[in-house]
């Protein structure tokens, strides 16, 4: 299970909502989300997959949609995702197999 789905699980969101968000964001059917996040979405694949082609309309973009400081946070947190994710390719790292931030099977709640 990756942090982000694990993430999702501990603000609340059931297994099949989890999957189900996954599955629409990886095929890229971002048609339902509102447009600033589509905005997001279109800069953090870009930041990801091509970081030396963002564009002064691409930042533009995220700005408008956040304001300047949120933008920095945002291309912050996508560097961050993706020097993580690279850390742990080259270490061959594994995914935790459970939810590591789930509260203990059995806690009261």
């Amino acid at each position: 299970m990756g942090h982000a789905e694990m993430l999702l699980a501990v603000a609340g969101m059931d297994e099949v909502g989890i999957e189900a968000l996954v599955q629409r964001l990886a095929a890229g059917a971002w048609d339902t989300f509102p447009p600033e996040q589509r905005t997001l979405f279109a800069v953090a694949c870009r930041l990801t997959r091509e970081p030396a082609t963002m564009t002064a309309t691409d930042r533009a973009a995220l700005v408008d949609a956040f304001g300047p400081v949120r933008a920095v946070d945002w291309v912050w947190l996508i560097a961050w995702g993706n020097y993580m994710t690279s850390v742990a390719d080259a270490l061959q790292l594994p995914l935790e197999g459970t939810n590591v931030f789930a509260p203990p099977r059995g806690a009261g709640g």
